[in-house]
């Protein structure tokens, strides 16, 4: 029997699936696919948005990280989180009303700063853990003539990414292997790597609405569990074009190399959540660019939309290659070690 690896299902097998899903309902306007983050249903003259997340990892801001990770894919659609249900799962054996009490005063204070209103959910301590899962359900709400779907790029789109990658990468390994990394990094070092979660910061909510309000923009998508490269994939597979990316052109900080050097992981391919994938017409993307440097979000232009089957090219070292994908997220590996 054959046991499948930890992280995403695989790009072939989640089709296998999403195939047969019942989604009968005329309102639905966006269903499950390769790269849709969420759902999309009309009612009236207003569009409800439907996000689900999970928080699996061990981190101690898992209250705070079920809010913004959630809100970073509904922040791509263009839409403004509203509603929020939690299920949350603890330990048994490890659980205490301190930790209780952290979680949820995390929950409420990252829920504040959007405005969400929590609605409902569920709590319980459950056996065969060993840490903390969080399930976020975020429901936003867009007008139809704003709404972003990551099918909406176009031929000729030029692709935008903010910040540098791998963000979250870089502040996981920092957190979670600190032991490790203290021979090789300085104390700053290390200590900034750790913040990266606040800064640069995996949210991606300034991002989306200072480019909004800056220009046109076509598509969006927030790479998360198997890097840039994952999502470029799902973002060829969503739109259904080609996407060149000038890999020389990517930004990733020389701090989030030398970690990612040490555990001998591949930026590309590691978990990314801090940066946001934009399709913009090019006429738009200075301005996007300059406005989003205006209010402190560096933006590099690292490729472009084009007329083709669903691929992901790279043009690295002059030569033109089909950009590797990693169902099965590069971090993963460090936990192996």
């Amino acid at each position: 029997m054959t046991h499948l690896p930890t992280g995403k299902l695989s790009a072939q097998l989640l089709a296998e699936i999403l195939k047969n899903a019942p989604s009968s309902d005329p309102r639905i306007i966006l269903g499950p696919g390769i790269g849709l983050d969420c759902g999309v249903v009309q009612l009236d003259d207003m569009m409800l948005v439907f996000k689900s997340e999970p928080i699996t990892f061990v981190t101690d801001q898992i209250g705070w990280y079920a809010v913004q990770v959630a809100v970073n894919d509904i922040a791509t659609t263009g839409a403004q989180p509203r509603w929020m249900m939690l299920t949350v799962l603890l330990p048994e054996g490890k659980t205490t009303p301190e930790l209780v009490h952290t979680i949820a005063d995390q929950v409420h204070e990252a829920a504040k700063h959007y405005d969400i209103s929590l609605i409902g959910g569920h709590t319980e301590i459950t056996n065969g853990l060993d840490r903390p899962i969080l399930c976020t359900s975020l429901i936003g709400e867009v007008k139809p003539d704003q709404l972003i779907t990551p099918r909406g790029a176009q031929p000729g789109d030029r692709v935008l990414l903010t910040k540098s990658i791998p963000i979250e990468g870089t502040a996981i390994l920092a957190r979670e292997f600190p032991d490790l990394l203290r021979g090789i990094l300085t104390r700053e070092e290390l200590e900034e790597a750790q913040n990266y979660i606040h800064s640069p910061g995996i949210s991606v909510w300034r991002d989306a609405r200072f480019a909004l309000r800056a220009g046109r923009v076509n598509a969006m998508h927030d790479p998360t569990e198997g890097g840039l490269a994952t999502a470029l994939w799902e973002l060829a597979e969503a739109s259904g074009l080609s996407l060149e990316i000038w890999c020389d052109n990517i930004p990733i900080t020389p701090l989030s190399l030398k970690v990612c050097n040490v555990f001998q992981l591949e930026p590309l391919g590691t978990i990314a959540s801090g940066s946001l994938l934009l399709t913009v017409p090019r006429s738009d993307s200075p301005m996007i660019q300059s406005k989003l440097s205006e209010e402190g979000i560096s933006c590099a232009e690292i490729g472009e939309v084009k007329e083709g089957k669903p691929e992901v090219w790279q043009r690295k070292y002059k030569e033109r290659i089909l950009m590797p994908r990693y169902d099965q997220d590069e971090i993963t590996r460090a936990f192996r070690l």
